[in-house]
């Protein structure tokens, strides 16, 4: 049975929207900064494993983090039809996940030609567990909300779960940034391998403008302007 779709104004989350949206720029910009002025770049396919290494924060980053934050700001606080919200909302998650395992490929990339172990750390456990679950979180989704889709009741009611995991997968991804540019920046300055402290500067700016991106996130999600009834 065809069920109507209305929307009612909520609340204005439009200058929250607006500061996650300067907060995740500066954030990507700052860690552009750091990878390609004090890194020496990125490069997937290199000899050079720092040059690998890097191309994991940047995709942990920006094809993840910002891409999924965005995905939820797409559905929450932007007015359009309810499928297409749907279907951006799923693209760009789907986005964030293939982005988020080819960051994963790429630090466990770096310790093979690095000679490191894997999976030995805070940081790597909270991420790959992240992963896991933001990608069964994105299989589940899609059966559920997408194709082929449960029931209304159903839907009904997993509705808050989903919203509350997507927030709870936010906040754990952001730890993982958090908690890895912490163990690189302490893993640097044990090898004396700091530029300066603008360096040290640099690194943890990054990580308050990715953190500011995430409460800013969640915020304008949670005081969504636009909500369906």
């Amino acid at each position: 049975m065809y069920t109507s779709i209305n929307y009612r104004y909520q609340r204005s989350a439009s200058r929250l929207t607006i500061g996650a949206h300067l907060f995740g720029i500066l954030a990507l910009v700052l860690l552009l900064v750091w990878l390609l002025h004090y890194r020496g770049g990125l490069d997937y396919d290199s000899g050079n494993f720092q040059l690998v290494f890097n191309v994991h924060p940047f995709l942990m980053f920006f094809g993840f983090i910002f891409l999924a934050g965005e995905a939820m700001m797409a559905y929450k606080t932007v007015m359009s039809e309810h499928k297409v919200q749907k279907y951006v909302h799923g693209f760009l998650h789907l986005v964030a996940l293939c982005c988020g395992i080819w960051g994963i490929c790429a630090v466990f990339r770096y310790h093979d030609m690095a000679k490191l172990d894997d999976m030995v750390s805070l940081h790597s456990w909270i991420g790959l567990t992240t992963i896991i679950l933001y990608g069964l979180q994105w299989l589940f989704g899609f059966a559920t909300f997408l194709f082929p889709r449960a029931s209304e009741h159903m839907r009904a009611q997993i509705v808050p779960w989903h919203m509350s995991l997507g927030r709870v997968l936010l906040y754990m991804s952001i730890c993982a940034a958090l908690t890895g540019l912490m163990e690189k920046s302490t893993s640097l300055r044990e090898r004396e391998q700091i530029s300066s402290e603008r360096e040290l500067h640099l690194i943890n700016f990054t990580a308050l403008s990715i953190l500011l991106f995430g409460i800013f996130v969640d915020l304008s999600v949670a005081l969504a302007r636009y909500v369906y009834v």
